[in-house]
């Protein structure tokens, strides 16, 4: 059997428990508030705009949803695939399981299915491809697919030509962060938009290919120059991949977690003392993506190492406002003060632990240290219920709703267990946000 194949019935063999549905209902409310975010942010407006309101058919207000999901860099991360699978994954089950009636346990169900397939995929593209392709939109559409694969209940032979049509349309480069471009936002619309066409089309009997990853013109021999495809199957017993995943506390880039983490830290020893040098010592993938010693730009902030430990040094906080320009001005002086190298353990340990450490030397030689293994929001250092709850808020508010209409779906998706859980319907959400 094919890749894919033994994909399927990987996933398919999997028990999920109820605490499983749990979990992934909180990686629902995520996206869903991160999704609503979105939507009222410069790029949310110009999307907003190209919908011209609830006229959509639903995979285009799918694309709608997954695009503004992934706006304010506050949605999911999966480590080890580097992949975010909520702005992905959950519009696609969301939009289809109101469609077809799905129950509760049905839809989150599917999410995990997603998630399990888009997140293994991720883990075995290795990581060259990282450097070109964005693994979020070349990843994205197996996610999708397998979740709507669950919904549409297509059997094995079905959900095989799904994943392989959905790999056909595997694309998305990391070029757009030379000019701050909005393609990146596209990437996890059409990711997710992609793999539930590529599902409903094998539904129809539509056939795709069985060796989408591994056969001689396929995905690995087209787009990966090291490729890990045992990862696809290693530790099929393992937890879901979903609760592996990190939920993310700030609005930036994740690779910039950590030094912010450490920055937070050192913040409250500082008494108001100048600072004279900062280093910070990472993995070569957050200097890749982040070595931006000048954002010129909002988002190019969100994707700087030395404005965002900057920031966090300065006020003690990062939030959705940390990334102005007036809040990029500020860090001017001390990002000029900023060296990073890449360095053990950190280097060796990405990316199964995104770790760094942040040393800072004061003018009166005081040196100041702190270091992170892993980082908060990871599964080793999850967010409490109650947190979840506080950044969903905080998220939706930010996109125009108010405390109590926030606090009322997080009731609805969080305050059930099990095979009971409620998920908000998606017409409520392409609704809400053209309301605004």
């Amino acid at each position: 059997m094919s890749l894919t194949q033994n994909l399927i019935t990987l996933i398919r063999n999997k028990p999920v428990q109820p605490a499983d549905l749990e979990t992934a209902a909180m990686f629902t409310l995520d996206a869903v508030a991160t999704a609503y975010a979105g939507s009222a942010t410069a790029v949310g407006q110009v999307l907003k705009q190209w919908a011209g309101g609830t006229e959509l058919d639903m995979k285009r207000q799918v694309l709608l949803m997954g695009a503004l999901t992934h706006i304010t860099e506050t949605d999911d991360l999966h480590r080890a695939s580097v992949t975010h699978p909520g702005c992905v994954v959950v519009p696609a089950a969301l939009a289809l399981g109101e469609k077809l009636n799905s129950t509760p346990q049905q839809i989150l169900t599917a999410i995990l299915h997603g998630f399990e397939a888009m997140c293994r995929i991720g883990s075995a593209v290795g990581p060259t491809h990282y450097k070109v392709w964005h693994n979020t939109a070349t990843c994205g559409p197996f996610g999708s697919a397998m979740a709507a694969a669950s919904l549409l209940g297509l059997d094995d032979e079905q959900t095989m030509h799904a994943l392989g049509n959905a790999g056909t349309q595997s694309s998305g480069f990391w070029q757009f962060m030379e000019t701050s471009a909005m393609s990146k936002h596209l990437h996890a619309g059409r990711a997710s938009e992609s793999g539930l066409l590529a599902a409903e089309l094998a539904s129809h009997g539509f056939t795709g290919s069985p060796e989408i990853l591994e056969g001689e013109k396929a995905m690995f021999t087209g787009m990966c120059a090291d490729p890990i495809p045992e990862n696809i199957l290693r530790d099929a017993s393992a937890p879901w991949q979903l609760t592996l995943t990190s939920i993310k506390p700030w609005p930036s880039c994740r690779h910039t977690h950590p030094v912010i983490d450490c920055a937070l830290e050192l913040h409250e020893q500082l008494n108001e003392e100048e600072i004279s040098q900062i280093e910070i010592q990472t993995y070569q993938a957050a200097l890749d993506v982040c070595d931006r010693p000048e954002p010129e730009n909002e988002y190019q902030a969100k994707f700087s190492l030395y404005h965002c430990v900057a920031i966090a040094l300065l006020d003690g906080e990062v939030t959705l406002n940390s990334f102005t320009e007036e809040a990029i001005n500020r860090t001017d002086k001390l990002r000029h003060k900023v060296n990073i190298i890449v360095e053990e353990p950190y280097a060796s340990n990405y990316p199964a632990a995104w770790g760094s450490s942040v040393r800072i030397i004061t003018s009166s030689n005081r040196t100041l240290d702190a270091s992170r293994k892993d980082c908060k929001g990871d599964p080793e250092l999850a967010l409490c219920k109650t947190e979840m709850q506080d950044k969903a808020v905080d998220l939706m508010m930010y996109g125009g709703m108010t405390r109590s209409a926030a606090s009322e779906i997080c009731d609805t998706i969080l305050s059930l267990t099990g095979y009971n859980i409620e998920v908000i319907l998606f017409s409520q959400f392409i609704a809400a946000i053209n309301q605004e």
